[in-house]
């Protein structure tokens, strides 16, 4: 276990009160809800999956193994890996309970997923001690209330306490001091920086930059060269530990996503059409039943390497019917794959749907030969379909969702991972 502060130099007295944002993170939570189930399994390597990982544990990520990786490879890696099916309904109980127990120190919370969250103590302090001490009490009760390793971090910011959470894995605690928190911030990794992905640290490392401390030394025009404007500056702000963002305890998603593991498929047709289907219906489904639409859909393309490529398009209406949301998705994904003609196998495909407003009653339009005129809502095409959705959707409501549905996904032909596994990951609306 690690608990560490992070102190002032020396000359400087005193404890800057100021960081009381907590970022609390479940360790390896699917896996060790799994080993919490079944004692057998604990200190030894597991995945939750199969063709697919979901997760893995600490013993697992040892040898290599990590979400998202096909079975095939981390078998290989880690020949006595023990793969289990998954307990999804435990996973939201003691998710829900986890982040129950953070809500009786404070009402600042802001759930950022099944197994995180930000805190602000700011107005408690008086009645639990300091910061520190309430990450103590909060790390105390979960694991003698729900048997469960957390780690946490505690800073000025979210941006650093999602970091020091980071640092402190597994099953540690880390706080930082004020004063002190740029001298913790520019040793560490760029990797650890939200949205530092795979492909940008790749890029950040050709131009030299390896740590946080040298990201904030580079000029502004290199990282916009390599990331583009906007990144850029997000990232050169977050190395300086600028970072405004508040506790949202009111949060909604910005927007409807979901994503599909692959493993390691060929990049044709027959395995991502019926992918993409099966996402555009999940997220369909998510936007109708909070009567909302949305005008920009993303597609993201992951190829075996794991470098993905993303591709947008902003629509002239907002949409939510499935088919139109898969037509538009599936083209998208021929685009991106037409730009990397040498990439031959795909290992995740992912959909978003932003700029989300509410979705009003639609009036036909007139046949006018506008580009892409099937594919608004207001066609007689896109009438059609929104009557279809919802038929489909009272007929799940009444009967469950594989009760009718479309396609190759009626049929059964695509299920990469669990339903009930993506639904944790699903954002509230």
């Amino acid at each position: 276990m690690l608990e560490s502060l992070v102190q002032k130099p020396q000359g400087v007295v005193g404890m800057d009160m100021t960081a009381t944002i907590l970022h609390a993170d479940l360790d390896a939570f699917y896996a060790s809800v799994e080993q919490l189930l079944d004692p057998s399994l604990r200190g030894r390597p597991i995945a939750v999956g199969g063709g697919v990982v979901l997760a893995a544990s600490y013993e697992a990520r040892a040898f290599g193994v990590r979400g998202g990786m096909p079975g095939r490879r981390a078998r290989e890696l880690c020949p006595q890996l023990i793969f289990v099916g998954g307990h999804f309904e435990d996973y939201q109980r003691l998710g829900d309970a986890a982040i129950a127990v953070i809500g009786d120190f404070t009402p600042l919370v802001e759930r950022v997923s099944i197994d995180e969250a930000f805190a602000d103590v700011v107005g408690c302090t008086h009645l639990f001690g300091s910061p520190a001490d309430i990450a103590r009490a909060i790390r105390r009760r979960v694991r003698a209330e729900l048997g469960l390793p957390i780690s946490v971090g505690v800073a000025r910011t979210k941006h650093l306490a999602k970091i020091a959470s980071q640092v402190a894995k597994p099953n540690g605690l880390v706080v930082v001091d004020p004063a002190a928190e740029l001298d913790f911030l520019h040793d560490l990794p760029v990797a650890l920086m939200w949205g530092v992905g795979p492909v940008t640290q790749v890029r950040l490392a050709e131009i030299g930059v390896l740590t946080i401390g040298q990201l904030a030394q580079t000029p502004g025009w290199s990282l916009e060269h390599v990331l583009g404007r906007a990144a850029g500056e997000k990232l050169a702000a977050l190395a300086w530990n600028r970072d405004p963002r508040d506790i949202e305890t009111q949060h909604r998603a910005r927007s409807a996503g979901a994503q599909s593991a692959l493993g390691r498929q060929p990049a044709v047709e027959r395995v991502f059409r019926p992918a993409l289907l099966h996402l555009a219906d999940r997220i369909g489904t998510r936007l109708r039943a909070k009567s909302l639409a949305g005008r920009t859909v993303t597609v993201r393309v992951r190829f075996a390497d794991l470098r993905a490529v993303t591709r947008a398009v902003t629509m002239d209406a907002p949409i939510s019917a499935t088919l139109i949301l898969a037509e538009i998705a599936e083209a998208l994904v021929r685009a991106v794959l037409a730009h990397h003609p040498d990439e031959k196998y795909i290992s995740l495909l992912a959909i978003a749907v932003s700029q989300l407003e509410t979705d009003t009653d639609v009036q036909l339009e007139l046949a006018l030969g506008l580009e892409n005129e099937a594919l608004r809502p207001g066609s007689k095409r896109g009438m059609a379909r929104r009557a279809a959705d919802r038929a489909v959707d009272k007929i799940r409501d009444r009967f469950g969702w594989d009760s009718v549905g479309y396609g190759s996904v009626a049929l059964g032909g695509f299920r990469s991972v669990p339903d009930a596994f993506r639904e944790l990951a699903e954002r509230d609306l």
